[in-house]
């Protein structure tokens, strides 16, 4: 497996996004925005998506290991790095997963959130993606897109839906993220791909993915052709281009004016 990575931040602020590629492994996380909010621990997003990161191409060097079992035995000594933070706080560091691990003659994929993997076959392509944080008080998350970004409107609800999110993360309820529960590795979306099915594939955070799921400026197809002639900075690139078009937000409401984006390109 040949793996092409790259990632760059939404702004001025440090990227909370991290990615690696090995022959056999592609893993992006997607650490969670905290909104100026309190979090209970001293370290902070990059600190924890990046130990995260580390941590579990350590533990999925084994190709028999399961994706899921490899996530939980992730979170709980990720958790037991830093026993001084207080990480019972709902708003502890937080990420998304999607592993993409070549095995034998199979491909085997995890999802938890939406950081989507994106398999392209000659018949076409397929997404999965867990999609289950955008059931989640949907009303707050309106209120959000109503306003412009860089306004205090904005993050004054930005806030709000926050601390409202925070509430029912890692809950039956809600929705599941990585953080500092190794129960959120059963919630996982994981599953097997019979390699000779598929000739590409992109693992990717959603401040890439939103190029066709919300801006609808491209389609999948155009996205795949992207990476095999530019890569990965190329498409991230062209991300850019069509956020500069809307600034504000206006014509696509969304919670920051560029989210950090990430994709790691696997080819056989």
């Amino acid at each position: 497996m040949r793996v092409s990575i790259d990632t760059h931040p939404g702004g001025a602020n440090p990227n909370e996004d991290w990615v690696a590629g090995t022959p056999a492994l592609a893993i992006v996380l997607d650490g969670l925005s905290t909104a100026g909010l309190a979090t209970g621990c001293r370290h902070g997003v990059p600190w924890y998506v990046a130990h995260l990161g580390s941590q579990l191409v350590a533990a999925l060097t084994d190709p028999d290991q399961p994706l899921s079992s490899g996530l939980a035995d992730t979170l709980e000594r990720v958790a037991k790095m830093h026993p001084e933070c207080d990480l019972s706080n709902p708003g502890t560091p937080s990420a998304t997963v999607a592993i993409l691990r070549h095995r034998h003659e199979d491909l085997d994929h995890l999802v938890l959130a939406d950081s989507p993997i994106i398999f392209g076959a000659p018949q076409g392509y397929s997404v999965i993606t867990d999609l289950r944080v955008d059931d989640v008080l949907p009303e707050m998350k309106a209120e959000v897109e109503k306003h412009e970004t860089h306004t205090d409107e904005h993050r004054e609800a930005l806030r709000r839906f926050v601390v409202a999110q925070r509430q029912v993360r890692n809950t039956p309820d809600g929705y599941w993220v990585a953080a500092a529960n190794p129960e959120a590795a059963e919630h996982s979306l994981t599953g097997t791909t019979p390699l000779g099915e598929v000739h590409a594939a992109a693992v990717m955070s959603d401040g890439v993915s939103r190029l066709v799921t919300e801006y609808e400026m491209a389609t999948w197809p155009e996205v795949f052709a992207t990476l095999q002639t530019g890569g990965p900075r190329e498409l991230i690139e062209t991300v850019r281009k069509v956020e500069a078009m809307d600034p504000t937000g206006r014509r696509w409401p969304r919670y920051k004016s560029g989210d950090d984006a990430t994709i790691a390109f696997c080819q056989w």
